[in-house]
């Protein structure tokens, strides 16, 4: 399995080989956004490739949003959509290495592109990023896949294996506003940081 670092996601932008790449917002986030977000919400988006949702809640007026992704090409869309968001909320590098804290992390095809080796890792930096009280939502696969990945998937059971150390599952849950090619395949997840949990890496 090819290194999954930043000059394999920066090959694959460069090379246009996005196939996880939807093309809008996905339905089933700008739903969770609409309803539980407001403008002072700020919020971390990993992975975000071409950052529909960033774009979307840039023109909402919502002003506390990050952007983090290790492929410098992966911003050129959101650059050109949104000329005036803040270069300072551009993160480009790696997740694990972020210093930020945020009320909500939105998961779109992040956590399924990583190595299974980091879930737990994962969760514990998210945990990290989130203010008290706060959130992880988003979506995950909730299938495995006939080659060996990225994308990597998984089920509801794995999953809470991953995150119930660190959060507490408020849902998880197939999503019924999935689009079309995807629906019945991805869980629709919300959870919050668990209170008193450690998660500051030793």
């Amino acid at each position: 399995m090819a290194q999954l670092d930043a000059h394999y996601w920066e090959e694959r932008w460069q090379q246009a080989n996005t196939p996880w790449d939807i093309g809008g917002v996905s339905p089933p986030l700008r739903r969770y956004l609409d309803e539980h977000t407001t403008p002072d919400t700020a919020i971390l988006i990993p992975g975000a490739g071409n950052a529909y949702e960033a774009v979307y809640l840039h023109q909402k007026g919502y002003r506390r949003v990050w952007v983090c992704d290790w492929a410098p090409s992966a911003f050129q869309w959101l650059r050109e959509q949104a000329p005036n968001f803040p270069e300072n909320r551009l993160l480009i590098g790696d997740f694990f290495k972020l210093d930020v804290q945020v009320d909500l992390i939105l998961e779109q095809t992040f956590f399924c592109a990583i190595d299974r080796e980091l879930r737990e890792r994962y969760a514990q930096k998210a945990g990290e990023l989130l203010l008290p009280e706060g959130r992880l939502a988003g979506l995950l696969f909730a299938r495995e896949f006939p080659f060996p990945g990225p994308p990597f998937g998984g089920d509801e059971a794995t999953y809470r294996a991953v995150f119930e150390p660190w959060f507490n599952i408020l849902q998880m849950a197939p999503s019924p506003y999935s689009i079309a090619p995807r629906l019945g395949n991805e869980l629709m997840v919300v959870m919050r940081k668990r209170v008193g949990v450690k998660t500051h890496f030793i």
